[in-house]
């Protein structure tokens, strides 16, 4: 009878450690990634009033304990960024001017790779790209080109990718 409880036990062990392998902990850097990325998926729809409301989401990502899990540098690094993408996501959220919030689209576009590049914890795939009319920056998370700076309009796809930021195996 005791054996049966120490085997049980063990099985129990082991179930929850490869239960705690195959569904890790939520990913703050995961969670803002996805924000960026519907805002603009927004912007590339031309979705003014849709750009706000996911410029608040990643606002509210980015103040929910964003470092969250990071090893201190990694922390160091996207506190070092932090007050810039707030600013850049709380300007988008302020107004639904699609053509202002591109503006701030931008500068946040190049703070997003700069963090991503250096803390190497996205767990998906991204493609940073380049508009050539705009000589601005973003990121994708498809290799497909479709243009933030210029969606809804007959330079959607124009544009480049410059570089990709693999993700990580969980």
């Amino acid at each position: 009878m005791k054996t049966l409880k120490i085997i049980s036990l063990i099985l129990m062990l082991a179930f929850s450690i490869s239960l705690v392998k195959a569904n890790p902990p939520a990913n703050n850097i995961d969670k803002i990634t996805k924000a960026y990325l519907g805002l603009k998926n927004a912007l590339v729809a031309g979705n003014g009033t849709l750009a706000q409301a996911k410029g608040k989401e990643l606002l509210d990502a980015l103040s929910t304990d964003a470092t969250k899990g990071l090893n201190p540098d990694q922390q160091k690094l996207l506190n070092s960024y932090l007050d810039k993408l707030k600013f850049d996501s709380r300007h988008i959220s302020e107004v639904p001017n699609i053509e202002h919030q591109r503006e701030h689209f931008e500068s946040l576009s190049k703070n997003m790779y700069d963090v991503l590049k250096g803390l190497k914890v996205n767990t998906s795939t991204l493609y940073q790209q380049y508009c050539p009319m705009k000589k601005a920056y973003w990121l994708s998370e498809s290799a497909d080109i479709k243009n933030p700076y210029y969606g809804g309009s007959e330079m959607a796809t124009c544009g480049k990718t410059t570089a990709t930021l693999k993700g990580t195996e969980l």
